[in-house]
Parts: C-alpha cells; sequence; structure tokens
C-alpha cells in the first residue's frame, strides 16, 4: 500500500513541477472573436487559418514572436548551372 501512495506521488509531482512541453511556434495566428476569445498560433499557411477561423468567427494574422528555424549552411556547387 505505501508503494501504490509513494507511486501516485511520485506521478502527480511529475506532471505538477516537470518541465513543460515546447510547442513549435507557427508563422499564424487565429484570434476568435465572440463569447470565448482566444489566440491559436498553430498555423503553417495562412490558409490553414482562414479555414479554422471561417466557421468560428475571428481574423489571421501573423505571429510576431515566430522565429524561423535555422537551416544548415549551403555550400556553392563546383559547376553553378
Amino acid at each position: 500500500m505505501k508503494f501504490a501512495l509513494y507511486f501516485v506521488g511520485t506521478v502527480i509531482a511529475t506532471v505538477t513541477f516537470g518541465a513543460p512541453a515546447h510547442a513549435r511556434d507557427y508563422p499564424w495566428c487565429a484570434f476568435y472573436t465572440g463569447p470565448f476569445q482566444a489566440t491559436n498560433c498553430g498555423f503553417d499557411t495562412y490558409q490553414q487559418c482562414m479555414a479554422t477561423v471561417s466557421g468560428i468567427g475571428g481574423y489571421c494574422q501573423p505571429n510576431t514572436t515566430y522565429v524561423p528555424p535555422g537551416g544548415r549552411p549551403r555550400r556553392p556547387r563546383a559547376y553553378p548551372y
């Protein structure tokens, strides 16, 4: 019985005090209007964002905190054609 209580306590502490999951930021945000005003910055394209808010109500704007992922440096080709 003590083990079960210890296990449950450990799981609760881990969930409560664990590191937060970092979601990937996307370049477009949906701002929902109406009784439940909310924001969702989880869209790759403007079209995805507009398709989501079209039936719900709201608008889309670029995410001002979006930082594009860094690409690897490209090496120039020996024969640029």
